[in-house]
């Protein structure tokens, strides 16, 4: 049992990580934008390629689960995402921007399905809902590097020497980490999944649900400062503390959502998140003032929670090859948070940013309507 509480406690730790290289990204979004000199409308082109890239990427990740100690599997691609953190800062034209954005993708989705493989892992042998606080520490994580970054931003440090120093420091802890990870292969008597697998229908109903909240939470990490900055007239400070609101609502929502999930279950619990999300979306998009518009990316963050670990959670139970299942999930939930910011952008540069996210109203709706397609299966999945 001391083993099992070390590889969660390690897996927690992992969670983080990914969440503060995202939460670093997100709040300096803004300075990124200036030194690449771009617009509302080539920064929207901009970001819509980290979810080219994990869409590229992801299809790959169930044979390399297949194929790879996850232990070992889930440090090596951590490590590369705390790298793939540097490359945003570095250019300074959208040509160069684009393509280093789409690696930045890849790394990060790759990552994600192994993290995730390893929570999966550790959920069934405790035999009850804890995917919730490991995506809580994934927000804990976006906070603390939404608010480093917030505080870099105030003291004008540029975004190149913060991101470098931010990805080593992030490196020398997933490594301190990942030894306590459980090392895990698949049954030998089940056969390898496809070398590029696309998802398969079973999980395609499921990944309509973590479309709707992953471009929730992708909008508001990476607009929700642009928002406040270039909308309501706030401070680059302001702003960047705007992610830190959204960020803390989703990690308190995610460390209650264990139980929330285990006394109403998976599809009331949802119902209720898109009914929360909406509400916060039609705050942001009414709202004309920062602190009322914080309010709605706070509920929203609140309502898409406990989604996506849900998400995640019952895609690991699904077919013979769970990796494959997580991967394809993973592939429509990482894909939309990834294009989502560069949707909203061109929605953003044909009208206004504000009625863009009447978008994010629409799917948080949608989100709730969806719930039942979570309801837990009779029998688990062989292994």
């Amino acid at each position: 049992m001391q083993t099992l509480r070390r590889a969660r406690a390690g897996t927690s730790v992992v969670f983080a990580v990914h969440g503060a290289v995202t939460g670093t990204f997100a709040a300096r979004v803004p300075w990124v934008a200036d030194h690449a000199d771009v617009g509302p409308g080539g920064l929207g082109i901009a970001l819509l390629m980290p979810g080219v890239g994990a869409l590229l990427a992801m299809p790959l990740s169930g044979r390399l689960a297949h194929r790879h100690d996850l232990r070992t599997l889930t440090r090596t691609l951590i490590l590369l995402w705390c790298a793939a953190l540097i490359l945003p800062a570095l250019p300074t034209s959208i040509f160069v921007l684009c393509p280093l954005l789409a690696v930045y993708g890849a790394a990060a989705g790759v990552a994600d399905v192994a993290m995730n493989a390893q929570a999966v892992v550790i959920e069934e042998r405790y035999g009850r809902s804890v995917m919730s606080s490991f995506h809580g520490f994934w927000s804990v994580g976006g906070l603390a590097g939404s608010v480093v970054a917030a505080l870099a931003a105030r003291a004008g440090l540029d975004a190149r020497i913060h991101f470098l120093v931010t990805a080593v420091v992030l490196a020398v802890i997933t490594v301190a980490a990942a030894s306590w990870l459980l090392p895990h292969r698949p049954e030998p008597e089940v056969g390898a999944p496809p070398a590029f697998a696309l998802p398969s229908r079973a999980v395609l109903p499921i990944g309509l649900v973590a479309l709707c909240a992953v471009f929730a939470e992708g909008a508001g990490l990476d607009w929700a400062a642009v928002y406040v900055h270039d909308v309501l007239g706030g401070a680059t400070s302001t702003a960047a503390l705007t992610v830190s609101a959204f960020s803390v609502s989703m990690a308190a929502a995610r460390f209650a959502g264990d139980r929330v999930i285990q006394r109403l279950g998976p599809v009331t619990t949802v119902r209720a998140a898109g009914v929360t999300a909406t509400i916060g979306a039609v705050t942001v998009v009414l709202g004309d003032q920062v602190p009322v518009v914080a309010l709605g990316f706070g509920l929203v963050g609140v309502g898409i929670a406990v989604v996506v670990p849900l998400v995640f959670a019952t895609a690991g139970r699904i077919g013979e090859h769970p990796g494959r299942s997580l991967a394809g999930v993973a592939g429509i939930a990482y894909g939309s948070g990834l294009v989502a910011p560069g949707i909203i952008g061109g929605i953003a540069h044909l009208t206004s940013l504000t009625v863009s996210f009447v978008l994010v109203v629409a799917l948080t709706a949608v989100m709730g309507l969806s719930a039942r397609v979570l309801r837990p299966a009779a029998t688990p999945s062989p292994r």
